[in-house]
């Protein structure tokens, strides 16, 4: 019995199923809205501008010129200096050599001369710098004569620092790194 109730239960809800209607219902779109919120840092990590101090290329030239060139760089502030000086000594070995090329001998060694070392070694050797034109005995008596237009004779002393100048100065070099460490 139980089986007979099952079938026919079974084929009552198929029955039913099937005089059922169906209705769909449209759907819907859903619509959600959302907010995207994007925060961007960007830390551009790179090093500061160099200063970098010209310089003049003397290696190459006949020039008695020489450049000394400095520059500091922090991470605000780059300072770049320079200067050029003259070398004297090398004006009046190429101004000799110069006349001496010309065939002015007399006039070559009146210009060496004009250092006090030349001047004493001429005069040790017998053949004195020609004087006023006079060349040979007559310039030596010339120049025993007029000792005042001698050359200047070299500083050879130099000058030696106390030892509270060497403090001081050592103090103000450590007094300008501070400074420019804090630039």
């Amino acid at each position: 019995m139980k089986k007979l109730t099952m079938l026919f239960l079974l084929v009552l809800s198929t029955t039913a199923l099937a005089q059922e209607e169906e209705t769909t219902t449209p759907i819907e779109p859903i619509i959600t809205e959302s907010t995207v919120t994007t925060k961007t840092d960007t830390n551009l990590k790179s090093p500061p501008a160099s200063a970098i101090s010209p310089t003049i290329n003397t290696s190459n030239s006949d020039l008695c010129t020489f450049g000394v060139a400095g520059a500091i760089q922090t991470q605000i502030l780059g300072v770049s200096t320079g200067t050029q000086f003259t070398d004297d000594n090398c004006e009046m070995l190429k101004n000799a050599k110069t006349l001496y090329d010309m065939g002015m001998k007399v006039a070559a060694v009146s210009v060496m001369c004009q250092d006090q070392r030349v001047f004493d070694a001429m005069m040790n050797a017998g053949t004195p710098c020609p004087k006023d034109g006079l060349i040979g005995a007559e310039a030596r008596a010339a120049w025993e004569v007029d000792t005042d237009s001698e050359p200047e004779p070299l500083e050879e002393e130099k000058k030696e620092f106390t030892s509270d100048e060497k403090t001081l100065m050592g103090s103000s070099i450590v007094a300008v790194v501070a400074l420019l460490l804090l630039l």
